[in-house]
């Protein structure tokens, strides 16, 4: 097996939390999507990168069932393992900066897999949400008929606060996404302004909207093996 890092994106104040992602350093051992497909398979993370070119950022994204242009939590957490101004992907460069704390990348949200953002009435409401068995053809839920569903209410809407969960609708084990930047793109553009999210369980992601609809998503890295 390939030599990998193991980050957690989008960590909570604390360190906790997050949403964990294998990083491949050396792509070229695994050069094949075939191969890079079955490994990322194998790992079972939400997501594997493989890294093509470190000083330049060129990364390849991978679920243990398909290959994505792009992804957020993946590429805030390569960005700040690399330490590069911007990264390249299928989807487009993505510009990133380290501040303090947070890992921060620039990217627009057509980049994102599409999904159903839905709105609920209140914070606990979203924390009642049950998860559902993805798959084509289940029965209905309560977010209707299955499919990648970003359920979100505000806990405070003067200050930007979100509560929020991610169900990806992936028949691949992943029932919830504990921390989805895609996601928190497509919210943010949605609604046209700064968002502080909480997803899952208690990951944390910032976002920002910026001129000419590119969209800042940013949150806590941590290294985990």
């Amino acid at each position: 097996m390939s030599n990998y890092d193991v980050l957690r994106v989008f960590c909570g104040p604390g360190g906790g939390y997050g949403n964990e992602l294998a990083v491949v350093r050396e792509g070229s051992v695994m050069p094949e999507r075939e191969e890079r497909q079955a490994f990322a398979a194998k790992l079972g993370f939400s997501e594997t990168v493989f890294v093509d070119d470190p000083e330049r950022g060129v990364i390849d994204i991978y679920t243990p069932t398909l290959r994505l242009p792009f992804a957020g939590h993946p590429c805030v957490g390569v960005g700040w393992l690399l330490d590069v101004p911007e990264l390249v992907t299928p989807a487009g460069v993505i510009g990133v900066r380290l501040d303090g704390e947070f890992s921060w990348i620039e990217a627009r949200a057509e980049w994102a897999p599409p999904r159903t953002l839905r709105q609920y009435g209140s914070a606990a409401e979203i924390d009642a949400l049950p998860v559902q068995a993805p798959g084509v053809g289940a029965p209905p839920t309560p977010f209707g008929q299955w499919g990648r569903v970003y359920a979100w209410a505000w806990e405070d809407e003067a200050a930007g606060r979100v509560r929020a969960r991610a169900f990806p609708g992936r028949d691949d084990g992943i029932d919830e996404d504990e921390a989805t930047g895609a996601a928190a793109l497509l919210l943010t553009q949605q609604l046209g302004r700064a968002l502080n999210i909480v997803q899952g369980v208690g990951s944390q992601m910032l976002t920002a909207p910026q001129p000419g609809g590119w969209v800042e998503v940013g949150g806590r890295v941590r290294l985990e093996r």
